[in-house]
């Protein structure tokens, strides 16, 4: 379970993962062509190897939880977006 909340916690965190590997990709694209479009991909590919070194390390979580956090922890903020609207189109049916 341990290593779900990580997951999810690296995937929140990819946006800024991909800031911070942004030197490296510039320095790979020479040897490997990587698109803009795709910076935000390596970025999450990253994050979720972190969170599955993490949860191996702390011994919890298998590959299917770390990877079912990793994108719950992606799309949080949407997710909660979407949450808040159907919570606010109720009360304001109501």
């Amino acid at each position: 379970m341990f290593g779900f909340i990580i997951a999810v916690g690296f995937g929140f965190l990819t946006p800024q993962i991909e800031t911070m590997i942004a030197p490296l990709i510039k320095g790979i694209t020479a040897h490997i062509p990587i698109a803009d479009t795709e910076k935000r991909l390596v970025a999450f590919m990253v994050a979720l190897l972190a969170a599955g070194i993490a949860s191996a390390i702390l011994y919890s979580g298998t590959a299917f939880w770390v990877i079912a956090g990793g994108v719950l922890g992606y799309f949080g903020t949407r997710i909660v977006a979407v949450i808040k609207k159907q919570i606010d189109a109720r009360k304001s049916a109501d």
